[in-house]
């Protein structure tokens, strides 16, 4: 069962709504001298920034559809069972906001009937905020798609942590992927996604994704015209765990198949 237009538009606008209240809460808290900071039992940073911008969310979820499910990073399920869910992580990247680099984002999506309908990147300083639904993505209000016509060796490839791809993946594939392409960067988390959706980059690699992480990205990437894998090629939701991790490459048609086939070559 699909979503109609008109009920499809209604929810992108209070997805909006959400982007816009959690970005006045990061931003204020951005521009202070110290944010407070615990770490969870995963050994992962947490601020006070994080909890408000998800509990604020959760409260106008709840206000506005009593009957939506959510999903948070930072404060679990409930109703996670319900035919519209939301997946809330309420600021990717805090390893990056934490000495204030404008590298995270807000990032959060809306399921129907477990599967992405909505997803939202919005980087709160910066002003910056796309919006995909699967067929189209949208740059601060325009349509934006995947650069067409690149060829490897002038790609930019993005990443978000060479630690976690050598604990994941093993680094060697990844490194002949590094060489073959022209410009290597580690900006990463959502804000890397946000470059591929938008053109600016050409293949992002995420190593390690939470769902929250990566279930509002699928809508933003493929509504751009991406593709979006795992690392060996294989669908990213099939059989995803709501408390379990796994990579994803994302890219233009042609530059993910080469990407890929990069990374699954064999030297002796």
């Amino acid at each position: 069962m699909t979503v109609p237009p008109a009920r499809l538009d209604e929810l992108k606008a209070f997805a909006n709504r959400l982007a816009d209240v959690a970005g006045e809460i990061v931003r204020s808290y951005h521009f202070k001298d110290r944010t407070e900071i615990e770490v969870k039992p995963d050994g992962s940073p947490v601020t006070v920034a994080d909890k408000e911008c998800e509990r604020r969310l959760r409260a106008l979820i709840r206000e506005t559809y009593p009957d939506h499910g959510i999903v948070g990073e930072e404060f679990g399920s409930e109703n996670d069972g319900a035919e519209f869910v939301w997946i809330l992580d309420p600021i990717d990247g805090t390893k990056s906001f934490i000495p204030r680099v404008p590298l995270y984002g807000i990032l959060f999506g809306l399921l129907h009937r477990g599967k992405p309908l909505l997803g939202v990147i919005d980087q709160p300083v910066l002003r910056e905020r796309v919006l995909g639904d699967g067929a189209t993505t949208l740059f601060n209000g325009r349509p934006v798609r995947v650069r067409d016509g690149v060829t490897l060796k002038d790609a930019l490839l993005l990443t978000t942590d060479l630690g976690n791809i050598r604990k994941a993946h093993g680094e060697a594939g990844f490194r002949r992927l590094e060489d073959a392409c022209g410009v290597f960067r580690t900006w990463g988390d959502c804000y890397g996604h946000l470059m591929v959706a938008a053109g600016r980059a050409d293949i992002m690699a995420d190593p390690l994704l939470n769902p929250w992480d990566l279930l509002p990205l699928i809508p933003i990437l493929e509504g751009a015209g991406a593709i979006v894998t795992d690392w060996e090629g294989r669908d990213p939701l099939a059989g995803v765990p709501m408390n379990g991790a796994l990579g994803i490459v994302a890219a233009a048609p042609a530059l993910h198949a080469e990407a890929l086939a990069i990374l699954a070559a064999r030297r002796p």
